[in-house]
């Protein structure tokens, strides 16, 4: 059987076959693997484990990052959910708080779940946490909804990239965002071609997105972005179940991405030398971090 690289072949081999696209991509990493299906699975549920443990560090520290750029932000916000305040509603409240969480363990250095990136990794756990919790999914359908998410960022990673250095931000926070609202649906019931939907609605808002990193560090904007991405995630995974379609088919838009993304100049993929880092803020701010490192 051959290898899956487009979403196209991958929603066809799920409608032919009657498997579900989480069984398929499991097929096909077992046998490239040469590992059981059973143990993709665990390391899964290791994985998710771990993306849990984070949103709980983050939630319950207020631990600033070592250049004291970020931390503490989902304290905060969880403090206002608490209050009965955000205006977000309670999943995209919550998916906010947990995105910021796990997003600010990363920048104090601990230990997250790079899904697909570190950059981007409050994406996925906070989107699926806070639709977990509100639909009460199972574990099982939990871990389909990630792997289904895997398969969805092998293909963009195939396709086009998951790599801000390569294709700007689309490809990190872009990219988790489209994979986490993948994971949505399957985690919903939703069709494989809703998935394919889910993937194209949320990536056709990502086009462009510069990576901009002030100092160079994966902080400003990159952990509040994770926070926006989350939400957007929940956006496009309820309008494909929804019934909602792109019309430019899945398999395109991740094309458009990687033409965007060789577009962009290199000032805007993750080299600090435009965007948000080179504001006089920025500039200050990383003037201030190196100082010692210049003189």
């Amino acid at each position: 059987m051959s290898s899956i690289r487009t979403f196209g072949e991958w929603i066809l081999r799920a409608e032919t076959t009657g498997a579900s696209l989480a069984d398929v991509i499991v097929e096909q990493e077992s046998r490239h693997a040469r590992r059981p299906a059973d143990a993709i699975r665990a390391d899964m549920a290791r994985n998710w484990q771990v993306m849990r443990e984070a949103i709980a560090a983050g939630l319950a520290s207020g631990e600033k990052s070592p250049s004291g750029l970020v931390g503490g932000d989902a304290r905060l916000y969880n403090n206002r959910i608490a209050g009965g305040k955000a205006l977000a509603g309670d999943i995209a409240a919550r998916a906010i708080a947990y995105a910021l969480a796990v997003s600010e363990v990363n920048a104090c250095m601990g230990r997250i779940v790079a899904f697909p990136t570190a950059g981007s990794c409050g994406i996925m756990p906070g989107a699926v946490a806070a639709a977990a919790e509100a639909r009460g999914y199972s574990e099982a359908a939990i871990i389909d909804g990630l792997l289904t998410a895997a398969g969805a960022g092998m293909i963009i990673a195939e396709n086009a990239s998951i790599s801000g250095a390569e294709a700007g931000c689309q490809a990190e926070c872009g990219a988790g965002g489209a994979m986490a609202a993948a994971a949505i649906v399957q985690m919903d019931g939703g069709s494989p071609r809703q998935v394919g939907m889910a993937v194209a609605l949320a990536l056709k808002n990502a086009l462009g997105l510069v990576c901009d990193p002030v100092a160079g560090l994966v902080e400003v904007p990159c952990v509040r972005r994770n926070a926006f991405y989350a939400v957007q995630a929940l956006v496009a995974a309820d309008m494909a179940l929804a019934g909602v379609e792109s019309v430019i088919p899945v398999d395109e838009v991740v094309d458009t991405m990687r033409l965007v993304g060789m577009a962009l100049p290199a000032s805007l993929r993750e080299t600090s030398q435009g965007g948000l880092a080179k504001t006089p803020t920025g500039m200050a701010i990383e003037r201030r971090l190196f100082a010692d490192d210049k003189a």
